[in-house]
């Protein structure tokens, strides 16, 4: 990878404000999970609840992905972005204002989504104002905003030892007002933007076979990440006894290493190929799930989570290597579906293990079974890549898959 090439192309100043509104947005958008055990002793919540609570805003984000991808591709995603940042003060203002019960926080859980969306946003941003070969590290380094959830993680319970966790939300409008300041100043539509098209023209990509591919790949990567970023505070707290803050300490760690490895996975990606990155990660993912599976001591717990979350972070910058290469034009739209994709996967991970919890009384479940469905794509995505290679070859791209 030539870095003095990458640097001398592209939009330097909208790549930093893809990642500033996909960084802060992220923040937002896991501050219930981040907040789970302090929001959970409050209201006296299940297990069951604990993981239905903290993966409400993961579903409400995955679904407003494809508005938003649709919206980014038909009015352009500086102004969508913009439009995401002002409405995502609405569930801060009322986490802090509101949230009385558990109704309510649902409620607030469920508004938060709109930062989750950010996601479609942010990355057809960056992608359009870089080549082929570049994409895997523009989309990785736009992508990175996924550290919001470091922040969120390693901030949030620490803030609400002294403010309580109505105050932080309180606090979260701070950043949101400043990144939507330099996303106005910084952030361009790239020329290249295809012109606004029908609705139905950005719903097409729905009969392409590899829309569903890349969709069931990024349920696992990202879901994967966003799910565990969203529940290991409780699981630290409620298998190992950890304190409120430790448990955050812990999680910002492995959501750190995720965040760090994606724009990684996606520069091997670009010198790899994104298909045999891939079946390696999966491969190393199924594993490490597995033997966290077994609940072993918490050293060896947390030593296999942290390289689990940055494998995880690793498949989602070689995925998004991929997306961009097969839908340039549609970029927006697919990244939308894929992400909501991506999302549902995180909402069932941590629903998953917290109803595994009541049912089994034990974590260790839902972890091998999350190691099964990692394993299932090495066999998918080596049944596929066959007609992948071929189809893309017709349809010349100038880069290795």
């Amino acid at each position: 990878m030539d870095l003095r090439g990458f640097l001398s192309v592209g939009h330097p100043r909208t790549l930093f404000s893809a990642f500033l509104y996909f960084d802060v947005s992220f923040m937002v958008w896991v501050l219930i999970g981040a907040l789970g055990v302090y929001i959970s002793e409050d209201f006296s919540l299940t297990p069951t609840e604990k993981g239905f609570l903290v993966a409400v805003p993961i579903l409400s984000g995955s679904l407003l992905r494809i508005p938003f991808g649709i919206a980014a591709d038909y009015f352009g995603p500086r102004k969508t972005g913009v439009f995401g940042l002002m409405v995502t003060l609405i569930p801060l203002f009322a986490g802090w204002l509101g949230g009385k019960s558990s109704l309510e926080m649902l409620l607030v859980a469920l508004m938060l989504g709109i930062a989750g969306a950010s996601f479609a946003v942010a990355l057809p941003m960056a992608s359009r104002w870089y080549p082929p070969e570049y994409q895997g590290l523009a989309m990785g380094i736009a992508g990175a905003g996924n550290s919001g959830t470091v922040l969120a993680s390693f901030f949030a319970p620490r803030l609400a030892e002294y403010l309580g966790w109505h105050g932080v939300f309180a606090i979260a409008v701070i950043p949101v007002l400043l990144a939507l300041a330099l996303f106005l100043l910084l952030a361009k539509d790239s020329p290249d933007r295809p012109s606004p098209q029908r609705l139905i023209h950005y719903l097409r990509v729905l009969k392409e076979p590899d829309t569903w591919w890349f969709n069931l790949f990024y349920m696992i990567t990202f879901g994967g990440f966003v799910g565990l970023a969203s529940f290991l505070a409780i699981f630290f707290h409620d298998q190992y006894g950890l304190s409120r803050v430790m448990a955050g300490n812990l999680t910002a760690l492995c959501v750190f290493a995720g965040s760090f490895l994606r724009p990684v996975g996606g520069l091997l990606a670009d010198r790899l190929g994104g298909i045999k990155s891939l079946l390696v990660l999966y491969w190393v993912v199924a594993g490490l799930m597995f033997f966290v599976g077994q609940l072993p001591p918490l050293e060896v717990a947390t030593f296999s989570l942290l390289l689990g979350m940055g494998v995880l972070g690793m498949g989602n910058g070689a995925v998004f290597q991929l997306v961009p290469q097969r839908f340039q034009k549609e970029i927006g739209v697919v990244t939308g579906i894929v992400g909501a994709a991506g999302g549902l996967g995180g909402f069932f991970l941590p629903s998953l293990l917290g109803l595994l919890k009541d049912l089994t009384g034990s974590y260790g479940t839902g972890f091998l079974i999350f190691s099964s469905a990692a394993f299932s794509c090495v066999g998918v995505l080596t049944y596929v890549q066959r007609d992948w290679r071929q189809q893309w070859a017709r349809a010349e791209t100038g880069v290795s898959f």
